[in-house]
């Protein structure tokens, strides 16, 4: 087989352009005619492959999907809006009034909102433990459980998980594991390999090459089997492995509205093409940074699974191969001293997002978790100290001039 930049470039699209082009075109537009009534019936009854809307499947986002499909070994790939339509519409296809999920306060701070806020209303309920303790999980899990989910590498704790364990408990007691795998990606980790069951990406992120656009990715591995949720049984009986991504395209997909443009779907198949390339050089960066901040007076912590100091090193050592993503997060004597470094750096951006090409550097309490208070900052683990740094491709020379001379400020 070749390997993953080939088969990132190299995908042979089902149907051979009219005009030869290398690429699939952007079809920019919401309809698509068919030759006769009865071919228009079947394809809305989706017992013929054809494209009917644009809200529902696509010729050029069915290419982004399916190139992801493959280099993820997946079985089944949908593209939506944003990473967070990703999660919005699995959890929707999942779960139901009175039904519960188990996952952490550790992950990103929308998805739990869009769990303890948005869906709690709805009849989810949300149980948090911690990913680190099996015992934990196993006591959360009940008949009533929908899924459990995690994240590869957390944001912006970049704690690391045993997915492997987990996931040997999840199948045991028939539940879905839902992994959110945007940090690492599919190029630095397979989820499928590690046991999870769906997996789901912000590919606004790493994939998109550069912070382009918005979009995001659901990925059904194939290794659950339907009949066991009690909401996907029946469609199951008709669908088998494909019961629950046919459940998203039926029902919750289709009916919710939150499907990736062509025009996005182009450019983040642009994206993905140098996707390992990008994640090589940022990977190489960012284990360089974080030797270096490791070392400052001023650095009161530094956070990075590359760094053998880390907690979580050994197991990231083991799932992810000796690549350890571009995000790090490190700590200050105070909030007032992180503004401060921030403010002075000229090279690297102060701005949201993770794994753009340019360096890019957050202050996580006060911007992405602001809507929280203090004691839920506590609980969630996050400090007023603690600065976001999400590694670029730079050359990393550059970088480091930028935070010494930072760091030389406070």
């Amino acid at each position: 087989m070749y390997g993953f930049a080939t088969r990132a470039i190299h995908r042979r699209p089902f149907k051979k352009d009219v005009h030869g082009a290398l690429r699939v075109p952007v079809y920019d537009c919401s309809s698509f005619e068919h030759d006769d009534s009865r071919s228009l019936q079947l394809s809305f009854a989706g017992k013929k492959p054809a494209h009917v809307y644009s809200r529902i499947t696509n010729p050029t986002v069915e290419d982004f999907e399916q190139r992801l499909r493959e280099l993820s070994g997946g079985l089944a790939a949908l593209a939506t809006s944003s990473g967070m339509a990703a999660i919005s519409n699995t959890i929707m296809a999942l779960a139901g009034s009175g039904t519960n999920i188990v996952t952490t306060k550790k992950i990103f701070g929308n998805t739990l909102a869009l769990f303890e806020k948005t869906l709690q209303p709805w009849g989810l309920v949300t149980r948090c433990v911690s990913m680190s303790e099996l015992d934990e999980i196993e006591r959360a899990i009940d008949a009533k459980t929908c899924a459990v989910f995690l994240e590869s590498m957390t944001n912006p704790h970049l704690e690391v998980a045993d997915i492997g364990r987990i996931s040997r408990l999840t199948h045991e007691r028939g539940v879905p594991l839902v992994l959110d795998n945007t940090v690492m990606t599919p190029y630095l980790f397979n989820s499928k390999e590690a046991g999870a069951d769906i997996e789901i990406l912000s590919s606004t992120k790493s994939i998109s090459g550069g912070g382009t656009v918005v979009g995001g990715v659901i990925i059904d591995n194939g290794t659950f089997d339907w009949l066991r949720s009690p909401k996907l049984a029946v469609k199951a009986e008709s669908f088998g492995k494909m019961a629950f991504i046919a459940a998203l395209r039926a029902d919750v997909y289709r009916n919710i509205g939150a499907c990736m443009s062509p025009h996005n779907a182009y450019l983040q198949t642009l994206g993905l093409e140098t996707l390992s390339l990008r994640l090589d050089k940022t990977c190489a960066n960012t284990q360089k940074i974080a030797d270096f901040l490791e070392n400052q007076p001023h650095i009161a912590a530094v956070h990075y699974p590359g760094l053998v100091s880390s907690p979580y090193h050994e197991i990231a050592a083991r799932l992810f191969h000796g690549k350890y993503g571009g995000v790090l997060t490190f700590d200050l004597a105070d909030q007032d001293s992180c503004f401060a470094l921030m403010d002075s750096l000229q090279l690297i951006k102060r701005a949201t997002n993770i794994n753009d090409n340019k360096t890019l550097i957050l202050h996580p309490a006060s911007t992405i978790f602001v809507e929280y208070g203090e004691a839920e900052k506590t609980a969630m683990g996050l400090r007023s100290t603690m600065l976001r740094l999400s590694v670029g491709i730079e050359d990393y020379e550059d970088l480091l001039d930028d935070l010494q001379r930072g760091l030389k400020t406070l």
